[in-house]
């Protein structure tokens, strides 16, 4: 059985992830997937932008990986769906690499997106990652979103990361 969650240095084959988590199960009428990249720049305030050079993401091994175990168990309790798989990656990623992978399956599109989504929104806020940003200005460490926290407030979870 393919485990549901998996935190590595290495790239990612989406199309091999995707058909190992519908692998021989007849249910699955819809999968779902996201898969996040690192930019190239950033936003600042306002419309301000800084080139990121190369994005270093760091994590406690162990307790990451039991936060999106938890993560896809919350999730579980709120859609009906079948499988759920999360890559995550660490390490140094340079702009266009994949850094996050998330899929969903289950027998209609409907609670395959919910899902999806609510995973996301889920480890943008709640997973022990810290990253930090090469720009030409020097290394940054990048702070939670308020934007993210309102993402994940839309599913009755309060944080606040302000």
């Amino acid at each position: 059985m393919l485990p549901r969650v998996a935190i590595q240095t290495e790239d990612f084959d989406v199309s091999q992830e995707l058909t190992a988590l519908r692998a021989h199960d007849l249910r699955v009428g819809a999968v779902c997937s996201f898969v996040g990249t690192v930019r190239d720049t950033r936003a600042l305030t306002g419309v301000a932008q800084d080139e990121v050079q190369a994005m270093e993401l760091e994590h406690y091994p162990g307790m990451t990986e039991k936060s999106i175990e938890a993560m896809i168990d919350e999730a579980h309790k709120r859609f009906d769906f079948h499988a759920a798989r999360v890559v995550h990656r660490v390490g140094r990623l340079l702009p266009a690499d994949q850094i996050v992978f998330v899929a969903v399956t289950s027998a209609h599109r409907g609670e395959s997106f919910k899902a999806c989504e609510f995973l996301m929104d889920y480890l943008k806020t709640q997973a022990p990652f810290w990253k930090k940003e090469q720009t030409p200005q020097g290394a940054q460490w990048v702070d939670a979103r308020v934007a993210d926290d309102a993402a994940l407030a839309r599913w009755g979870i309060d944080v606040n990361n302000a």
